[in-house]
């Protein structure tokens, strides 16, 4: 193995690398950060008072969330028949359209390129003729699930007669702040229209070219369909001063989700007067316990962390129980070394590791480090409690999973992990809204309040409460 120095080889150009729990990886963030997508930056003090210039771009904003709560209005009362029609409509748009979303994406990866974005966010922004068919198939699985409005969570008749039913109702405006990732453009539109929501997209400067012409295609689409263009509206135009206005849109923007990197989430919560869905960052476990099959475990390893390395929910930490080690680290480090994927470990590790690996001692920054990128994190632990507790302390609440046969560590690992998702024998990857059933997902939340996890259809309606009588009066 070849061990080089932290100052040789950088923890990533896209890790926060906070040095402290709780950890601030890079999460989705692409070269705009946090300022050119949520716009917080240079527009407006800590007071919230809009800079010199910024009225125009406020009071744009402002009518472009007027123009959604109008057209949201004629949309909660479409039928399902409608809104999968029109979702079926957008999804063979976006395939005609393919040629020239391709040509628009390329001037991003152009800019990306030049701009020094890495690899992973490079691969998260980049879109093709293949890409497109896949984004309009879970447009089409969306249409496909059942609608979530209309449904009835409970009910019951009072002794008094009065009969009380508490049903799903779209939230009404969603406001969408993300970067670099033009397929969550089509996703978020997508949801928000089948739980009979308007949308309004605030993409980053990274993916404009490619949003642009994603939205304008999904407008056309909406407007043969017979529905209102007003549903998505994108507001990437205004800039900074841009995100702002939608964060201080409160009373038209009826809820705001951030997705991408720790700065750009914290400052859209920290800044926003919008009621707001906090999405995390993905600094992501995979527990090899003492009992794990090692074949399988390796395989879980291997997709985890390189199947696709751009994503929250790909692995950035091996915790391997030291009576497993000996002989399983030595396979899935020469796999993952391989692969090409730089190590960050403890002495424990590192001493399984093959010659011709590139490795690096671990210190407490890549314990909190997302790395999104072919970096992993190894550490050996005397047991399942050392393991369960270094989740504790470096987890970002996302993913973590348990390669184990014995039952009772799976429960334990299971009933005492605090994450959004924990899975058992299974590659941390199936973190996705898609995988799970749910057509798409327009974020995954680490909060706990109203939704945790992938968050599809349902996370996108709140209820009302239906109060029927008969001439009932109150004594």
């Amino acid at each position: 193995m070849t061990i080089v120095s932290h100052e040789a080889t950088p923890a990533g150009e896209d890790s926060a690398g906070a040095g402290t729990p709780p950890p601030s990886g890079a999460g989705e963030a692409d070269t705009t950060g946090a300022a050119g997508a949520a716009g917080a930056t240079g527009a407006t003090g800590a007071t919230g008072t809009a800079a010199p210039g910024t009225q125009d771009v406020t009071e744009a904003v402002r009518d472009v969330a007027r123009r959604a709560k109008v057209a949201s209005r004629t949309l909660a009362t479409a039928n399902r028949m409608t809104k999968d029609a029109a979702l079926g409509a957008v999804a063979g748009a976006l395939v005609a359209a393919a040629d020239e979303i391709v040509a628009a994406n390329a001037q991003d990866l152009e800019r990306g390129r030049a701009n020094g974005m890495s690899d992973g966010l490079l691969d998260r922004l980049a879109l093709t003729p293949e890409r497109i068919v896949q984004i309009a198939t879970a447009l089409r699985d969306v249409a496909a699930l059942p609608d979530p409005v209309g449904e009835v969570v409970r009910g019951q008749t009072l002794p008094n007669g009065l009969r009380l039913r508490q049903v799903r109702v779209p939230m009404g405006v969603l406001g969408m702040i993300y970067e670099a990732r033009p397929n969550v453009t089509v996703d978020a539109a997508g949801l928000a229209l089948k739980s009979g929501n308007a949308a309004i997209l605030r993409g980053g400067s990274a993916a404009a070219s490619s949003n642009a012409v994603i939205v304008a295609v999904m407008r056309a689409a909406l407007e043969a369909s017979g529905l209102p263009a007003d549903l998505v509206q994108s507001i990437d135009a205004y800039g900074r001063a841009g995100g702002v206005a939608l964060m201080r849109a409160r009373g038209l923007v009826d809820v705001l989700i951030p997705r991408g990197g720790a700065d750009l989430i914290q400052t859209v919560v920290r800044e926003s007067l919008v009621p707001v869905i906090e999405t995390g960052v993905g600094n992501v476990h995979v527990y090899v316990d003492a009992s794990a099959d090692v074949d399988m475990a390796v395989a879980i390893v291997m997709n985890a962390k390189t199947q696709r390395v751009g994503v929250c929910n790909a692995a950035e930490t091996l915790l391997v129980h030291e009576d497993a080690a000996p002989a399983f680290l030595p396979a899935a480090l020469t796999a993952l070394a391989g692969a090409g994927v730089v190590l960050h470990g403890d002495p424990a590790a590192l001493s399984f590791a093959p010659d011709g690996a590139v490795v690096l001692p671990a210190t407490d920054e890549d314990w909190a480090t997302e790395y999104l990128a072919l970096e992993l994190g190894v550490r050996v632990v005397p047991s399942l409690d050392e393991a369960i507790e270094h989740i504790r302390t470096w987890s970002s609440g996302h993913t973590e999973a348990i390669v184990t046969r014995d039952i009772a560590a799976a429960d334990r690992f299971v009933a005492e992990v605090d994450s959004a998702a924990v899975m058992v024998n299974a590659s941390t990857r199936f973190t996705d809204g898609g995988e799970l059933g749910l057509g798409a997902e327009i974020g995954i939340s680490t909060q706990k309040l109203h939704a945790r996890g992938p968050m599809g259809l349902t996370e996108l309606t709140t209820t009302k409460w239906v109060v029927t009588g008969d001439g009932h009066i109150k004594p």
